[in-house]
This record gives structure tokens, sequence and C-alpha cells, in this order.
């Protein structure tokens, strides 16, 4: 699909209808694939933390589990139902983000098509909303972590997604930044240049939070955190996707009787 013109290009109100309409496709599509593989690993971790006080209670003491029960105010099968409607609402958040994202930016991105710009957003979104703050801070089952330093984690989390887009951003101006005519590997080199250095010192300022109990099974960690990651890379994935297909097509019709009507972007 060409990159359209100035005057044939769609509104913002249609892109970003078809946005959160993309993002809701997204969104149920990676809440199948955490119900599929991550609840088993969800519904492990709090077996672990409710035997874990079982053996921590005093003699006469109310069971962990009991507990648990009186304290949960939705039970696990309604986590497990909301778990849906909660990828599906962040769906349409990150979708509603992504269109926003496209009307502002799709100018710049020097790409011929527009599906291009839209799959170029939402694999920039990947790459400085997801993957950076995973490696920093990768995800925890509920077993793990203290309620004390939720405020910092919180914190820390947002900062390193901050980041995470500051060296998106930076890659693309340092691969920019080469005088025109300069050899592919030379912006290559330099925008993953640019990302790194802003990655690292992100990484370094920010502190190590390592809340992770040594009797936790490896196993169980690392394959919770393999799950979370797949649901949000399936997210964008899909989103960005269903976001490009929905994109509106020019008419060929009129691009072929006048050339204004669409034009290319050199890259």
């Amino acid at each position: 699909m060409s990159l359209t013109s100035s005057r044939t290009a769609p509104s913002y109100g249609t892109l970003l209808v078809r946005g959160l309409l993309a993002g809701l496709i997204a969104g149920l599509l990676a809440g199948v694939f955490a119900y599929a593989l991550g609840e088993p690993k969800v519904d492990a971790a709090i077996a672990i933390e409710e035997a874990a006080g079982h053996a921590e209670a005093a003699p006469g003491a109310p069971a962990a589990d009991d507990h648990h029960g009186e304290d949960a105010l939705v039970s696990r099968e309604g986590q497990k139902g909301g778990l849906f409607l909660a990828t599906a609402l962040f769906g349409v958040a990150m979708g509603g983000l992504l269109a926003t994202a496209y009307a502002l930016l799709r100018r710049r991105l020097r790409t011929e098509r527009d599906s291009h710009a839209a799959l170029g957003l939402a694999a920039a979104a990947l790459l400085g909303m997801v993957l950076v703050p995973f490696v920093k801070y990768p995800p925890n089952p509920p077993a793990v972590g203290d309620p004390a330093t939720i405020n910092q984690r919180t914190i820390s989390y947002l900062s390193i997604v901050v980041i995470g887009l500051a060296a998106v951003w930076a890659a693309v101006i340092a691969a920019r930044a080469p005088r025109i005519g300069a050899a592919d590997w030379v912006r290559a080199a330099a925008g993953l240049g640019g990302f790194l250095v802003v990655v690292v010192v992100g990484y370094v300022l920010l502190p190590n939070i390592d809340e992770v109990p040594e009797t936790f099974p490896p196993s169980l960690l690392w394959n919770f955190r393999v799950t979370s990651l797949g649901t949000q890379v399936m997210l964008w994935t899909m989103l960005g996707l269903a976001f490009a297909a929905l994109l509106p097509r020019p008419d060929p019709s009129k691009a072929a009787a006048g050339g204004e009507r669409t034009e290319s972007v050199p890259v």
C-alpha cells in the first residue's frame, strides 16, 4: 500500500477507530495466549505461596489458604475470566496510542508504504516498551515480590519504559545523522550505537531489584517470564498486523489518473 498524500490521507478519527479495533483483536488474541500458557504458571506460583504459608503457620492458627480465600475479592476463576477483559482493554489502549503515533509520525518514517509505517511503529513500541524493560525488570509471578517495595518497583518500571522509548528515538536520530549517501552499514551501526548508549546508561542509573526467594523453583520462574514476554510479543505483533491490514487503501484508478494523489518517500 503506497504512502498516501496529504490530500487522500484518512482523518485522525478514522485512524483512531481502526487502531482501537486492531487493539481489541490483538488484546483478545493475547488473552487466549496468556490463558493457555500463563495461567497454569500463576496457579503453580499461588500453590507455592500457600504451601509456604501452611509451613509458617503457628499451631492452631487459621490455614493460609483459608485466610487467602477470605481476603481475595475475586476468585481465581473470576480472575481468569477477567484476564480477557484486561488484555482487551490494554490492547484497545495500545491501539489508540499506535494510531495516534501513526497519524503524527507517518510522514517522518521514510517508508514507501503505509503498512510498513504501521508495522515499524509497532515494532518500535515492542522494542522500547517491552523488550528493554524486560531485560532490566523481568516480570515475577504472584508469589514473588515484597509489598513494601511496590512503589519503588512501579516507578523504576515506568522509568525504564520511558528510557526504552527514548533509546528507540535516539537510534532513529543516530541512523539518520550520517551524510546522505553513507553506506547502509554505517547508518545501521550509528543507530545501534545510539540505542545501546541510552539503554546502558538507563540500566546503570536505575536500581537493581531482585526479590525472588532462593527456594522458588527456577524453572517455574523462567517459564512464567517467557510466557509473559510471549503475551506481549503476541499483542504487539498482532496489533501491528491488524492495524496495517485495516488502513484505508488508496484508489488505484485515482492514483493512476493523477500522480499528485500518492507520493513515495525516499528511504
